[in-house]
Formats: structure tokens, sequence, C-alpha cells
């Protein structure tokens, strides 16, 4: 798309230089054009072009909403009424939505028009795209590099030019991690400040649906016109739902206190990252603002923490998917019991095997205890930390990832490695924080992009919108 941020695309529909319909086509074409990325699975043509005939005829009445004109790709695993909906996985082929998220509804209510899904990890189960049945999704800047995941293809689709903006999911990290690896802005709103009807659940109370923009702003308007209470999930939050873009405008970063985790200095962060570090810290200085080390003595444990927590929910909310009632059913399958074996062993793979049985594990007899209730001790104590810390700040700086996107195939064949990809990021979802990734510069070496991350306290996302937008100016 011609129009990085939603400012120059608005002024150019308003003026009638550009048309909604119009954008759409160009969308659609691009994404055709693009299929060696393997970032979109299926495009919602029909769809698409009704709703731009209307956002069309709003915008000449003057009733057109704050992201008109917007085209949008979601993940495949946010329900979008009739299109299909398989979270990239077998098991789930032939599936078609029966209705639409609440954040597709919310999107098309502001003017937004959604094009296509997205090619995601099997039920958002990786941190690099490559366990999606359909494939891996390729980096639009080196073909042989991972994107990141589990919303890989929601980010390539913004980062090569295929829409305006997209939507993914967050578990531990699966929005601000891609961003990271492909230079965009990605947004973890705090828990229950987005909408999760029509999510498909991994893990229920880490799930999150956040969007991926070039700019801060455009991320502040697509998630301000997502948030908000919903009747159909009791999880979201009745607080009122700020105008974060407006916030963006001039926020000052004089007197802002920025903390540095101590436990999250490595030595064996990639020069690039630790680099990028250093010039956010410099550049947060430069601009008034005070840093601040402090201690989040318990986040070491936030890996095996979030992936004991995962685990038992994902292995609780796929037991679902059986073949009894919607997907895939095995057509080898003689009786009820191979039935319900066949269908999930043939439809799920391996790294969703890995976590269902890692999940019935932990919460199976006699390891309970051991495991799930002391994760779930340690959750307590992670948030414990966390509001002590913004007793005395205002912000968390950390890398986003310990490095810049790694080779398709580096890490698939040690589960371990992969998961401390998540090393920054899975301690914003166990403890419901906001946290969002902008970009900090490329690897010199490789030209590759590299993110910063900032956290703020819960429903803080206007003080996060503003300093991540502050950032982007003085990087300009």
């Amino acid at each position: 798309m011609t129009d990085r941020t939603y400012r120059e695309l608005r002024a150019r529909l308003d003026s009638g230089e550009a048309s909604c319909s119009a954008l759409v086509e160009e969308s659609l074409d691009a994404i055709h054009g693009a299929k060696d990325l393997n970032a979109v699975l299926s495009t919602f043509d029909d769809r698409a072009r009704r709703q731009a005939a209307r956002v069309d005829a709003a915008l000449r009445s003057g009733a057109a909403g704050p992201l008109a004109g917007t085209t949008v790709v979601v993940k495949d695993n946010i329900a979008v009424e009739g299109e299909p909906l398989t979270c990239g996985s077998r098991i789930l082929e032939g599936f078609r939505s029966l209705y639409s998220s609440t954040a597709v509804e919310r999107l098309e209510a502001a003017g937004a028009i959604v094009v296509a899904r997205a090619n995601m990890d099997e039920f958002a189960m990786g941190s690099s795209n490559e366990t999606s049945t359909y494939g891996p999704v390729h980096h639009p800047l080196d073909p042989e590099r991972v994107p990141g995941g589990s919303s890989g293809g929601s980010g390539v689709a913004v980062a090569a030019g295929l829409c305006h903006a997209s939507l993914g999911s967050e578990t531990g990290g699966s929005v601000r991690q891609p961003a990271g690896f492909l230079g965009l802005v990605g947004v973890k709103p705090t828990y229950g400040r987005v909408s999760r009807y029509g999510l498909v659940a991994f893990a229920s109370s880490l799930d999150q649906i956040g969007p991926f923009t070039h700019t801060v702003q455009d991320a502040a308007r697509v998630l301000g016109a997502i948030a908000g209470h919903d009747p159909n999930d009791a999880t979201t939050s009745t607080r009122p739902v700020p105008d974060y873009a407006a916030l963006c405008e001039n926020y000052d970063l004089r007197g802002v206190r920025v903390g540095l985790p101590v436990e999250y200095r490595s030595d064996d962060l990639h020069p690039s990252v630790a680099g990028a570090m250093e010039e956010t810290e410099a550049r947060l200085r430069d601009a008034g603002a005070t840093l601040h080390e402090v201690h989040l003595p318990h986040t070491r444990y936030a890996i095996p923490t979030y992936y004991v927590i995962s685990t038992a929910e994902a292995s609780s909310n796929l037991a679902r998917f059986d073949g009894a009632r919607y997907g895939r059913r095995s057509p080898d399958a003689t009786t009820l019991d191979e039935m319900y074996e066949m269908s999930r062993s043939e439809g799920f793979g391996a790294e969703v095997k890995r976590r269902i049985m890692l999940g019935t594990f932990v919460l199976s007899s006699g390891y309970y205890d051991a495991y799930y209730r002391k994760a779930q001790q340690v959750r307590a104590i992670l948030r414990r930390e966390m509001t002590e810390a913004f007793g005395s700040v205002d912000l968390l700086l950390t890398p986003t990832a310990p490095t810049p996107a790694f080779k398709l195939g580096e890490k698939t064949a040690d589960p371990i490695a992969m998961y401390l990809s998540d090393i920054f990021t899975a301690a914003a979802n166990l403890t419901g924080i906001p946290a969002l990734s902008i970009p900090a510069g490329n690897d010199p070496e490789s030209g590759l992009p590299v993110g910063i991350q900032l956290m703020a306290p819960a429903f803080e996302e206007e003080r996060m919108f503003g300093a991540a937008a502050a950032l982007e100016r003085v990087a300009v």
C-alpha cells in the first residue's frame, strides 16, 4: 500500500484522489502478487468490496468512521462471519465461522475493510510461524528468515504492504515479537481491554487481540476502535476508552520515569539489540526522561511459569476439537473411540500435541500442586513485583526479543531455544499489563529490524502510546 500512515490515507480519500473500492483492489492485487511469502491464506473479495462501497458512500455523506478506508488482514484465529477459520490447523479444515468477532465488527463499524485472513502458527503455538499446517511464513526482507510468531502472517501483511493494518493475537508475545522482527509497531493491550469474543482460545487467561501498524499513532487508532466493554465477554473492562490517538500528539517525555529491569540485562543479547537499547536510553535522556534501575527478581521464572499455565489452559481449551461437532473427522475411524483418537492425532501438528501433553501432565493427579498451582503462585508474585516497580517508575523499557529474526529451521529441533524467544514478552501476558514493540533500528550486518519494548501499568495504554510516539518522533 502506498500510504504508510492513516493521516496520509484519509487525506487522499477526503480529497477524492483515492476511493475505498480502489484501495481494496490494490490490496487484493498485492496479496495475490506476494503468494511466495505465504502470509495470507485466503481473501474476502466479496465482503471487502461490499464494505468498500459502504464506506465510500459514508465518505461522500460525511459520515465516515475514524478508520475509513483502512484495509485490514486478520489472523486466522479471529472469526469473520461466513469465512474460513482454521487456526492454521488441519483439524479445522473446511470450517467457516458462523459469526464475526467483536474486534472485526468494531473495525468495520469504524470504516475499516477486512480483506483477508493471515497464516499463523497452529493454534497460535509457536514463535516463528513455522508450525502452520499451511507451511511457514517468510520474512519479506529475507525469505530464509522467520517473521516471528505466532502472528507472523499478520505482521508480514503490513510489512510487505499488503494492507494498512492487521490484527494478531498475543498469548506470550505473539504480536510484539513479530513486530520487532519486522520493523513494525505491535501492541498487546491490558487484559480485558479488548474483547476475546470470536477469538479462538489458546490460553484464556493470557490471550489478547492486538494490532500491527507502521506507526504508533495508527496502532493507537486501531486499538481505540476495537477496545471497550463487550457483553459477550465477561472479562472485558467497563472502564472508558481514552482517545489513544489524540494522546499521541505532542507527548512530552520530560520528567517521565523509565525503569530498566536489572534482570533483563544479559551478555547473550545480540549486539544489535544491545545497541538499540543503548541508543533508546540515550534518546530518552536527551528528551528529558529519567532512567532508573528496577528489580523484578522473579522474572527469571516467567518462561517456565508461562509454559505451565498456557499449556494447561490449552489442554482444556483444545479438548473441544474432537471431530464430533465441527472441523475434520478422520475418514478411517470406525468406532467412537477411534474417531476421537484418530481425528486428533491426524488433525493436530507436532507442536500442538506437545503442548496438549504438557498441559495434561501438569493438570494430572499428583502433579497439579507441584506444577500448575506453583505456577499460579509465581504468577501472583510477578504481578506484585510489577505493581511495586510501577510505584517508582512510569514505564518499563526492555528489548522485544534477544535477537533479530533467525533463520527458518534454526530452532525447530530445539523447543526450549524456541520458547526462549519470548523471554522479554511473556511477563506482560502473565501480569495482564499493556506492552508494545516499536522499531529501534536495524542490525548493521543483516539489515534486519530490531525492536524495543515499552510496558505500562494496567489500563495505562495512553502513557505507553504517548512515550512511544515521542520516541518515534525523535528517531526520525
